[in-house]
């Protein structure tokens, strides 16, 4: 039977200049009546069986991608010059300038209710997002939904109700669930229902096609701990309808028993008429957030049907605390025991920043860097010590050993940060070795003050590749000098460097990795870190409670504490054990131990949750679970093989207990039969390398894997036609680190591939040359980088062109 079809319309603005960069000649064209420099083509496309593309780049996209498949040759064809190469550049062209402004395109389907309820129960948010979609359209449609969480939550459900039945989703064992649907995963398709967007958030996203008239219920379930960092905690909701929708609501509930000491609201899309839609109220342990816009409140202006409402509201808080800083929740048989306490002096700290200056740090990231360093050493204290480590090939040193912090030695470290210049390979073995040094040697020498902390900081943007540059002996011979005696963070700058690498060698030594996200504003997360650490208020701290009242409780011995944040210990009663819970919380001060003492009354805890319908109940047993399972996946990181086995067995069994997806575990979403299969949604790891290697003809080979260094190319005589390529003739040094560079985006990197595929499309067709390929001298560095990367798709895609086109043949 013949395939349906849809006529699709693009409109490029002034193609024929931009042509000859890409090697082709220039085309001709009329302006259209409406504006000067646009011209038409339109194409008639199959609409069946059509790849899933969110919905908003739903008509671009599909079409986009129906017309490079139509210019492929089919089985037995004779090669001709493809004659829709022109129509398919020119749509190339126009959507690197069209895709970022596109809405939701009218398709039928209309939203006519979201809703977001989010109750907050003692710090533990439960997100509930329900969509309800209508198909308006006479045919069938495909409805998507599409929801942004914070990458800290753990989805717990998510259901469709479709013609009044419902399709939950299933959550399993990862490696059950990856079995049981091995095709969907062939397909790389077994994490494509969720994705890491950003620096904190996570994006959902199923499809699902709905009969005419057929309406179709959404709803997303997803828990986390809100964090205190800097005093405050924050929850972080996305607004994203991409249309004007009828009942829309967000309702946000908050529930202290401490006291609600302080609370704010932000949005990055809120206007005059949307603040109206916007109220708050708030007693002492209590507070109501809603946010209800109608729709004219949601237009852009009266004569458009496009939304505002895109971005994120965010709400802060935080709450009432005593010098003791203690108080402890009592839910349904658990505690939870917070401990945060005010009024404590900051610890004198012995910082050395070790700094990478390498090739790849060039450019923005070293100005930001200097910048960064700038203001943070600003901010030392009086009572401070520290010193500056840089490196690339070799490690040197600022000054011989720390110095205070005074306003000598400050002024003549910010020049000295000033002149910081990248360039060179990667030690990272000798320059952290080098910062054990000059705090053990100042040790020996008394120059430490009593009771003052130790930290280093590092700062990287790639793996190492001189000296020592085999991973785990680096994280060896940095544990071994430490042993215990400073705390060392890690600051992994851009998506180049081996997170994995860096969490590890920061939480073997007493501290913590963060990801420094390539922006605008890297300088400010570099100071917002150091903020994070910069005032040590207690050491070694410890929980103790009595043996006879808890059981299962989550790591009660923490290194250090820090101003603005907070710990948090939970646990579960014993059965028939006392009436009030007593706990001791031990820690050293400047110079002198101190210990915390606090109790609760379990029935009058218990009380406290068990009447408001307001909060989210059984709440704390869930908390429990969430830190639990948190703290064995970071536990594990850092564990012997024997150890991680039994620590992630450990953890798998609560998130499948408690229905969580987590890195251990997969969710199933099915869908109605006679649709696309069942697919599985997985949670993504921080320290998924997100540039995936290509092995091609010509192999970029960087000498570090970081943009910037020096990229050598190793030639190799293409395969014979009709062979596959064999593996690449590289050392195992040169495979480990084979990168490549950092694209300019998600649409630039879309663009690249199609026309990669395009220009390889035409090469194996004998129509154009891969010498035009080659980057030009004069190119810019960005041009360049764009020129490696299309080369080596184009490259890859080629050689197994070639031989489809022979075996044709």
């Amino acid at each position: 039977m013949q395939e349906p079809f849809s006529r699709t319309l693009f409109l490029c603005q002034n193609p024929s200049s931009h042509l000859p960069l890409l090697g082709l000649p220039p085309l001709s064209h009329s302006p259209g009546p409406s504006a000067q420099g646009l011209c038409t083509s339109t194409r008639e496309t199959p609409i069946k069986r059509m790849p899933m593309w969110p919905q908003h780049l739903e008509g671009v996209g599909w079409s986009l991608a129906m017309a490079t498949k139509s210019s492929l040759p089919g089985p037995g064809a004779k090669m001709k010059t493809p004659v829709c190469s022109y129509g398919i550049m020119l749509v190339l062209l126009s959507l690197l300038a069209v895709l970022q402004a596109t809405t939701a395109l009218k398709n039928g389907i209309d939203i006519y209710s979201l809703t977001v309820d989010s109750k907050v129960s003692s710090r533990f948010a439960h997100t509930v997002v329900t969509s309800r979609v209508v198909n308006k359209a006479e045919t069938v449609q495909e409805a998507t939904f599409q929801m942004e969480l914070p990458k800290k939550a753990f989805i717990t459900n998510f259901s469709m109700i479709i013609d009044g039945v419902t399709y939950p989703g299933n959550i399993k064992e990862k490696v059950a669930a990856q079995k049981e649907y091995s095709a969907a995963v062939a397909r790389g398709e077994s994490a494509g229902l969720v994705k890491a967007t950003g620096r904190n958030m996570e994006r959902f996203q199923v499809s699902v096609n709905v009969a005419p008239e057929a309406k179709v219920t959404f709803e997303l379930v997803y828990e986390e701990l809100l964090k205190r960092r800097l005093g405050v905690y924050e929850l972080l909701l996305k607004v994203q309808p991409k249309q004007l929708v009828k009942h829309l609501q967000m309702d946000i509930h908050i529930f202290e028993p401490q006291g609600i000491s302080f609370l704010e609201t932000e949005s990055t899309f809120m206007t005059n008429e949307l603040a109206d839609a916007l109220t708050v109220s708030q007693n002492m342990t209590k507070a109501h957030i809603r946010f209800k816009p109608t729709l004219s409140q949601q237009r852009k202006s009266p004569e458009q049907q496009d939304t505002v409402l895109n971005g994120n509201f965010i709400v802060r808080y935080d709450v009432n605390r005593t010098v003791s800083g203690g108080s402890i929740q009592i839910e349904n048989g658990y505690f939870v025991h917070y401990f945060a306490p005010e009024g404590l002096p900051t610890i004198p700290k012995n910082v050395i920043f070790v700094i990478d200056q390498s090739g790849s740090m060039a450019g923005r990231k070293i100005q930001q860097t200097r910048e960064a360093l700038i203001k943070i050493v600003d901010d030392l204290g009086p009572k401070d010590q520290f010193n500056l480590v840089c490196f690339n090939e070799e490690a040197t040193q600022w000054k011989p050993s720390l110095v205070p912090a005074s306003a000598e030695n400050m002024k003549e470290a910010r020049n000295f940060a000033a002149g910081i210049m990248a360039r060179g390979g990667t030690n990272i073995n000798d320059a952290v070795l080098l910062a054990v040094q000059l705090l053990e040697r100042a040790n020996k020498q008394e120059l430490l003050p009593a009771g003052s902390v130790s930290l280093i900081i590092l700062l990287t943007d790639g793996d190492p590749t001189v000296g020592e540059t085999n991973r785990a002996n680096i994280q060896k011979n940095v544990q071994e000098a430490i042993s215990g005696q400073c705390s060392l963070f890690c600051l992994g700058f851009g998506f180049h460097v081996s997170y994995a690498f860096l969490e590890k060698l920061a939480l073997d030594n007493g501290g913590l990795a963060r990801r420094i996200y390539e922006d605008s504003d890297s300088a400010l997360q570099l100071q917002d870190f150091y903020q994070e650490v910069a005032n040590p208020l207690l050491m070694k701290v410890a929980f103790e409670y009595p043996s006879n009242a808890v059981e299962e409780v989550t790591q009660d011995n923490f290194r250090l504490l820090f101003k603005g944040s907070e710990m948090v210990v939970a646990g579960k009663l014993r059965d028939k054990g006392p009436d009030v819970l007593s706990a001791k919380v031990r820690g050293q001060l400047h110079l002198q131990n101190i210990t915390f003492q606090t109790e609760a009354s379990v029935a009058e805890k218990e009380e406290e949750f068990r009447s408001p319908k307001y909060i989210f109940h059984s709440f704390m047993e869930r908390l429990w679970a969430y830190l639990t399972i948190q703290q064995l996946l970071e536990r594990a990181v850092s564990a012997s093989d024997s150890e991680k086995q039994a620590l992630e067995t450990r953890a798998l069994s609560l998130s499948l207990n408690y229905s969580f997806v987590t890195p251990l575990t997969s969710m199933v979403v099915t869908k109605p039969e006679g649709q696309e299969e069942s697919r599985v949604a997985e949670k993504p790891m921080e320290n998924e390398n997100r540039h995936r290697n290509i092995h091609v003809g010509k192999v970029l080979t960087p000498l570090k894997a970081g943009l910037g260094d020096s990229w050598p190319t190793q030639h190799r005589t293409p395969a014979p036609r009709g062979r596959s390529l064999g593996p690449l003739q590289l050392s195992p040094a040169a495979r480990r680190e084979h990168r490549l560079p950092k694209h300019t985006g998600a649409f630039s990197h879309l663009f690249i591939q199609l026309l990669a595929t395009t220009q390889a499309q035409s090469w194996a067709l004998g129509t154009l040359s891969p010498s035009s390929w080659e980057p030009q001298k004069s190119a810019s560095k960005k041009q360049t980088h764009i020129s490696l990367l299309s080369r080596s798709v184009i490259l890859q895609i080629s050689f197994h062109g070639r031989r489809k086109v022979q075996n044709n043949r």
